[in-house]
């Protein structure tokens, strides 16, 4: 599916949700909304050897019911089509901007304006205790490549209010996006040192991850997480990673974040 036709169907998508017909129908019933944050230890930037303290955002909103397992790894997320088994719709990341000020190792390459990502996410809960979860978003102003991010996760309750989960990770990407945040071009490679590096598309990262999640009530949850990432395929290749970086990545952090209802009925 190329990029025009992905940006079409969520058009038709807000469209249809949009229209006095489809929005009556749509929201009715009985909703939730997750709000919170994240405090994490993360690299630098993707493919760093030195890691920094940063603040995430936890947002997500979908039809009410059961309680269903969700990650950190999942981004804002706003779900159209909701049922025991299958749960899509829309979803974005945003993306701060890079430079020499982030990491020295980046000195002499240019700028990468902040921006975002725009796509879908489908969550199938294949058992009672195993959730595989995709996400596919378009790069908007930052680059102009398509992201793929495929994890599955199982999970248990050791303790009343008390689970943990764990699972494998991988990232895709094209070359708008690895040209953007990997791509070494004449220019820079002058002014930083590195050597050239002309990247293309493919898996970008594969790993795990892993989490213990405590409800503190039925609406306040807190959580300590931690993943570990090894780059690959054009990241790992590019003279970045290889002179100044490293490929392997691990964070970890803590979470809180509050769950409410709302009724359209």
């Amino acid at each position: 599916m190329n990029k025009v036709r992905i940006v079409a169907l969520l058009a038709a998508s807000v469209a249809v949700i949009a229209s006095p017909a489809g929005a009556e129908g749509f929201f009715s019933g009985n909703w939730y909304v997750t709000l919170g944050g994240a405090g994490i230890s993360a690299p630098t930037f993707e493919g760093a050897r030195d890691n920094k303290f940063f603040f995430s955002p936890i947002i997500s909103v979908g039809r009410g019911g059961a309680p269903r397992f969700s990650s950190r790894n999942d981004n804002p997320s706003f779900a159209i089509y909701d049922t025991d088994v299958l749960r899509a719709g829309i979803v974005g990341k945003f993306l701060p901007g890079r430079d020499a000020g982030d990491d020295d190792a980046l000195r002499g390459l240019s700028e990468v304006d902040w921006g975002g990502e725009l796509g879908g996410f489908a969550d199938v809960y294949v058992t009672d205790w195993i959730r595989a979860r995709a996400e596919l978003r378009q790069g908007i102003r930052a680059h102009d490549g398509l992201v793929a991010d495929i994890a599955v996760d199982a999970f248990t309750d050791i303790a009343p209010n008390l689970r943990v989960s764990a699972g494998p990770r991988m990232t895709f990407a094209t070359s708008g996006y690895t040209q953007a945040y990997y791509g070494v071009n004449a220019a820079e490679s002058a002014a930083s040192g590195l050597s050239q590096y002309d990247p293309d598309g493919g898996i970008t990262s594969y790993g795990a991850g892993g989490a213990i999640t405590w409800d503190a009530t039925d609406k306040i949850s807190m959580s300590a997480f931690t993943e570990y990432k090894r780059l690959a395929g054009p990241v790992a290749d590019s003279s970045l990673v290889q002179e100044r970086g490293s490929k392997n990545q691990l964070m970890f952090g803590v979470s809180a974040s509050y769950k409410f209802g709302v009724s359209f009925d």
